[in-house]
């Protein structure tokens, strides 16, 4: 390759040379460049080219084509120009080195980068290459690699030509005649063909690896589907093998009876043989893929020349004692007369040979199987598979019309029978016309000879018997090492991937071209056991059906994946359509139940076993499978018409965002919203990162903090949110969290338990976050735990200060190491799950319930749907009201109408008839107390007015607003003590919250909550709706 030398502008563009590797993308490397050729007329200026090496330069010059160009854009010298290998490797947890992220290139500027350029314009900047997925190997022998045709054209066709072509396709031929024979072959290619188009869309679509159909189905529908068809598909490939074994050793036996020579008895003779047989196999599958391919050619070669031999014969024209046998040579008599159907036996009816003839084209993913071992799987399985479809049903079109226009149904291979003159009374048949009479077998149905009667019709019609012979062993040995080569390839697969347990031990791979060695035993043994039955007739039945379940999948993946429109469905394989991908997958279940209903059964039981098994353990793989994308799209059009859907009361449901921080420095305020949330309702962990927090907290915690919900068995969205303040970032996320209907109605905080010790401003913020609350018209509920809500502590890591401590963690040992990656900080919070009291079950405690001020039953809805879970079940809800002496009965009774108007079963309610009296003077002297260091006392000091003490303090209060408010918080204070006297035993209490008042002071407001809630051993909740109802009697 020379220098290319623009006219145009006579720009030399420097020798590119081109080199591929199997293991990884396209690589370019270019020689230097003429420093004069960077700046041609003028003003042209090209780019500087980076050139990296990931190779020394005595290999650079022994390989020659390592060094990878790298042209930056126009844009910037940093910014590189589109390459392949930039996303070679672009699977989660593979960084992408070649390309400089967005802070990279923000950050440099042109000026820094021109610096590092050498004279020769090469830029020094350290990228890694990142387009090897292996490292490259020591010896110089690359892996065998195989193309279309001989990686998956042979070897389909040599499965698909098994025994069946040569022992039962006469058979079936006879029976239905040509035109339903050819029907049945037509229907059993298109079942395979709209699963072939199917496979190459699905293997075009992305770069497929070794693991055959199961890879394909596994990336395409999850692990769920894909582990139990690939343990299924493998142990039906292992089945296989042994039943052509078996039928090759069949052959064998019957072939050294009529020679009069026995092993020991028939049964152990077929045992024998089929041991030593697949012994043979296994040596040739581990001696390694080249041999068994060239044993494979072996096999093929052998099969034209046999099927040429039959070809011969059926013009030759034939002797006295072939037309003995029924065979006449092309007759259109016989031709006509074999085209109707002639049913006989029980197997004479359309589905049973159907049945009996479709196993034959289940060979169709041979060559998909061994996807690893390809040079181009895009390429080669579309082509490869597809013409051997065509080929081989051309094949089998020809041999049944071929032996239908040759021979008669039946025949008794008797010399004798032949006609000597025209007297033909009393005979019976077609023979009769051609000169010999088959009246006497006909009749008593001891034919032993024709299409209907001997399984060896091909070899009697062919030109030399034996080549026949040869055909069988070659079909049957072919088929049994290609499933004895596709087993363990599809089970090292299925190992690696690690779905299921104690199977990783034959996941290793020997050798460069990776074989599974110890897969390959385990096939060997499963092959052996089963050759040792010599009875497989009902595991025949299981692997036809094992095939067809693979092949419904296969078909379903590709329809799911073209109705879900996901973007990154790009096959360049366009002949195929989602709706006969669909035909194929409904068509190939009929066909399992029309064959044998109880093994369909049987696949099932065995496919929903091992995919309940996956969906319990939820395997930690990430493949972008169709039912990602199909969840994402379901989600998507339900939430889009959802939004045009008027509320009502009756579905109403406390969609709550919940401001946690990070989620698992407070799982008590996490659990508890999950106890009345999930499967139930949207929950929405908020967290705002404070402008102090920046810097402690990891890059991006969304992914494992993600995983800590997820392990603990919390549905709940994790939302951050950088804000300078509480109440700003609580006011964007009321605004912003949610989409359309599902958003959020009720926000849950935890309590401010430090509020004595904390700033001003920092009360001042929480209680403003409240009053936006209510500004924007949602619920509130805030949770008090007797030990605080927040176990950052235990984490090492900074807290949010609006809520438990005001002061910030100085402890270098406490925040988050700079080396310390997000991987590492997910395995801690996966590991530290800790225990809190909404785990527990609650036994026969009591839900108290104080529903001093009507809401719209929010009070009420809470604890109904806690007691519909687990741990709660058993707890009785009583409800608290307030009344008076005179009328407590009737006030009683009419609450309790109303609660079964609710449906609540809540019966268990309690009046509060001493709820107005004063309350003791240590707890209204603990109260003044806990307020007193927000107090003026103004009237105290004379001759100093309020706004020159405002001045120094103005978040406190005057001694006039607190004596304005004093009667309501006497009132805070006897119902604290009221709710000690009836609540000590509680599980957990729920109280009314008071509104707060315009005008009153932030810290008289938190006095209030801090005073309804203390002293007791269990949560508190301060619970208040939006004033409109959220429980209805009514029907409509």
């Amino acid at each position: 390759m020379g220098q290319i030398t623009s006219k145009r502008n006579g720009l030399v563009l420097p020798r590119v040379h081109f080199a591929t590797s199997e293991e990884g993308p396209p690589r370019y490397s270019s020689q230097h460049l003429d420093a004069n050729s960077r700046q041609q007329d003028g003003n042209l200026q090209v780019p500087p080219t980076i050139v990296v090496s990931d190779v020394d330069s005595s290999v650079s010059e022994r390989q020659g084509s390592k060094m990878d160009v790298r042209r930056s854009s126009l844009y910037s010298t940093l910014d590189l120009v589109p390459q392949l290998e930039h996303y070679a490797r672009s699977l989660p947890h593979h960084r992408m080195k070649s390309r400089p992220s967005l802070e990279a290139l923000r950050r440099a500027s042109d000026v820094e980068v021109e610096k590092t350029t050498t004279d020769s314009g090469d830029c020094s900047l350290p990228v890694t290459d990142t387009v090897n997925e292996e490292p490259q190997a020591k010896d110089d022998k690359a892996p065998v690699r195989f193309g279309w045709v001989t990686g998956v054209m042979v070897r389909c066709m040599l499965n698909i030509w098994g025994v069946i072509l040569f022992l039962r396709l006469s058979l079936i031929t006879s029976q239905a005649g040509i035109l339903l024979t050819w029907l049945i072959i037509l229907m059993s290619v298109t079942v395979t063909s709209v699963t072939a188009l199917s496979i190459s869309a699905i293997a075009t679509n992305g770069r497929v690896t070794s693991g055959g159909a199961y890879f394909m189905i596994s990336r395409s529908l999850g692990p769920e589907i894909g582990g139990p068809i690939g343990m299924v598909f493998s142990f039906a490939n292992a089945l296989a093998c042994a039943l052509n074994t078996v039928g090759f050793a069949e052959v064998v036996s019957d072939l050294l009876q009529e020679y009069g020579v026995t092993i020991v008895d028939p049964i152990n003779d077929i045992r024998i043989v089929g041991i030593v047989t697949v012994t043979v196999l296994l040596l040739i599958s581990l001696a390694g893929m080249e041999w068994e391919s060239k044993t494979q050619i072996l096999f093929f070669i052998i099969l034209l020349i046999s099927f040429s031999n039959y070809l011969v014969g059926t013009v030759i024209p034939p002797s006295e004692e072939k037309q003995a046998q029924g065979i006449f040579g092309y007759r259109s008599e016989i031709f006509v007369q074999n085209l109707t159907p002639d049913w006989r036996g029980p197997e004479g009816n359309f589905f049973e040979l159907f049945a009996i003839f479709f196993p034959s084209a289940i060979g169709i993913l041979s060559g998909a199987n061994i996807s690893g071992d390809l040079k181009d799987p895009a390429t080669a399985i579309p082509k490869g598979t597809l013409m051997a479809i065509f080929w081989t049903t051309v094949s089998y079109l020809a041999i049944s019309v071929t032996a239908g226009a040759c021979v008669l149904r039946d025949a008794s291979g008797n010399i004798t029978d032949i006609l000597t003159g025209n007297i033909t009374d009393g005979c019976v048949g077609l023979g009769c016309e051609l000169g010999w009479n088959f009246t006497e077998c006909i009749q008593t149905q001891t034919c032993e000879y024709g299409l209907a009667n001997s399984s060896k019709l091909l070899g009697q019609l062919s030109g030399f018997y034996h080549l026949i012979t040869a055909g069988v062993f070659a079909a049957s040995l072919s088929s049994a090492l290609g499933f004895l080569v596709s087993a363990p390839k599809v089970f090292q697969c299925l190992c690696r991937d690690n779905i299921y347990p104690y199977i990783g031990f034959f996941a290793k791979g020997y050798g460069k071209n990776d074989e599974p060695l110890r897969a390959y035993l385990l096939c060997y043994i499963i092959a052996i056991a089963f050759i040792l039955i010599a009875e497989l007739n009902t595991i025949a039945a299981l692997i036809s059906n094992f095939f067809l379940c693979s092949y419904s999948l296969i078909n379903f993946s590709c329809f799911h994946a073209s109705i879900t429109n996901s973007p990154g469905w790009r096959p360049s394989f366009h002949y195929y359509s989602k709706w006969t991908a669909l035909f194929g997958a409904v068509i190939s279940v009929v066909l399992m139940f029309l064959f044998t209903w109880w093994a369909a059964l049987t696949t099932f039981c065995i496919i929903f076993f091992l995919f309940g098994y996956v969906n319990y353990n939820k395997p930690k793989v990430n493949w972008g499978s169709s039912v990602q994308a199909g969840t994402y799209n379901m989600a998507l059009s339900y939430s889009v018409a959802l939004s045009g859907v008027e509320d009502h009361v009756k579905n109403f449901r406390p969609q709550c965002l919940v401001l946690t921080g990070p989620p698992n420095q407070r799982p008590a305020l996490v659990d508890f919203v999950a106890s009345f949330t999930k499967h139930t309702s949207l929950m929405i962990c908020g967290d705002i990162i404070m402008a102090q927090d920046r810097q402690s907290r990891p890059q991006d915690p969304t992914d494992w903090l993600l995983k800590w919900l997820n392990k603990r068995k919390v549905r709940s969205f994790y939302t951050p949110f950088t804000a300078d303040s509480l109440r700003l970032g609580a006011r964007h996320l009321l605004q912003a969290s949610g989409l359309g209907k599902l958003k959020s109605n009720t926000l849950v905080l935890g309590f401010k338990a430090n509020w004595r010790d904390s700033s001003p401003e920092s009360i001042e913020d929480y209680i403003n976050t409240i009053n936006d609350t209510f500004d924007s018209n949602f619920c509130l509920c805030i949770l008090r735990m007797m030990d605080g809500l927040d176990i950052s502590d235990q984490f090492h890591s900074e807290v949010n200060q609006a809520f438990e401590h005001d002061e910030t963690v100085e402890n270098d040992d406490q925040q988050s190491p700079e080396g310390e990656s997000a991987d590492d900080i997910s395995d801690k919070g996966d590991s530290e799950q800790i225990k809190t009291v909404f785990q527990n079950d609650q036994g026969k405690k009591t839900i108290d319930v104080y529903w001093i001020a009507d809401d719209g039953g929010l009070t009420l809805l809470v604890p109904y749907l806690l007691t519909r879970r687990k741990h709660w079940r058993r707890s009785k809800v009583r409800v608290f009201i307030v009344g008076d002496e005179q009328n407590m009965e009737e006030g009683r009774n009419e609450m309790i109408a109303l609660l079964k108007r609710f449906r609540l079963d809540f019966n268990d309610v309690i009046v509060m008839t001493d709820s107005e009296r004063r309350p003791h003077d240590k707890n209204l002297r603990r109260f003044v107390d806990s307020v007193a260091p927000f107090r003026l006392y103004d009237e105290e000091k004379e001759g100093v007015s309020i706004q020159e003490l405002r001045q120094s303090a103005p978040w406190k209060m005057s001694d006039k607003e607190f004596e304005a408010f004093k009667l309501k918080s006497e009132r805070k204070v006897r119902l604290n003590e009221i709710i000690r006297r009836n609540s000590q035993h509680a599980a957990l209490v729920l109280v009314s919250l008071p509104v707060p008042h315009s005008d009153c002071p932030s810290a008289l407001y938190m006095a209030w909550l801090d005073t309804l809630t203390c002293g007791l051993h269990c949560p508190a909740v301060l619970i208040r709706g939006n004033q409109q109802n959220v429980l209805t009697y009514y029907c409509q």
